[in-house]
């Protein structure tokens, strides 16, 4: 009798550490990862441009969302507007300065839990040698094994509004929105070959 018990206080050690998964390491995917930013022009049109990443990663806790981080590079050189005249004026030093500054970066400080699929993404975001907090409004997809690779996976979507000219690229405002509308889709993959 005794040992029964003794099996079954095991069995449901197991189960509950079982339950409490650790935390995950994901690798973003360039090829499934856009990070877009819009602006206004002159009040005509709102032009977009994509940033890509350059390499990035989620730390995902499902037990405990708020253990959960993200930490991403955005090198200017992918800075894709499909209008190269563009993409080479915004590499300048009115705007982002890319010669001096070749990347952008975001580093999360706070990931807060809105409930369902839902977050609220505090982080740290560079641009043009200045440091700001930026919360992203993000939307856990999915997670789940990606069924090409093999491997688990994990997709987000999320959004923020910046004023470049918080970040020293105030350039042409009002007459070139000083609002930025951010857009970023992502897949990352676990345990994903090289």
């Amino acid at each position: 009798m005794r040992a029964m018990n003794v099996l079954a206080l095991a069995a449901l050690l197991g189960a509950s550490f079982a339950a409490q998964a650790a935390p995950v390491t994901y690798k973003l995917d360039p090829s499934h990862t856009m990070v877009l930013f819009s602006w206004n022009h002159f009040g005509f049109s709102n032009p977009t441009a994509n940033l890509g990443i350059g390499e990035g990663t989620v730390v995902y806790d499902e037990a405990k969302p708020a253990n959960s981080s993200v930490q991403v590079t955005l090198p200017l050189a992918n800075l894709d507007t499909h209008v190269s005249a563009l993409d080479e004026h915004l590499k300048k030093p009115d705007f982002f300065d890319a010669a001096k500054y070749p990347v952008v970066t975001f580093k999360s400080t706070r990931v807060e839990p809105l409930g369902g699929n839902k977050f609220k993404v505090t982080g740290d975001l560079t641009v043009h040698g200045v440091t700001k907090p930026v919360v992203l409004d993000a939307t856990l997809n999915k997670a789940g094994m990606q069924p090409m690779l093999k491997v688990p996976a994990i997709g987000f979507d999320a959004t923020a509004t910046i004023k470049r000219s918080d970040f020293g690229m105030g350039a042409y405002v009002p007459n070139v929105s000083d609002e930025v509308q951010i857009r970023i889709t992502t897949e990352a993959e676990a345990g994903k070959g090289k």
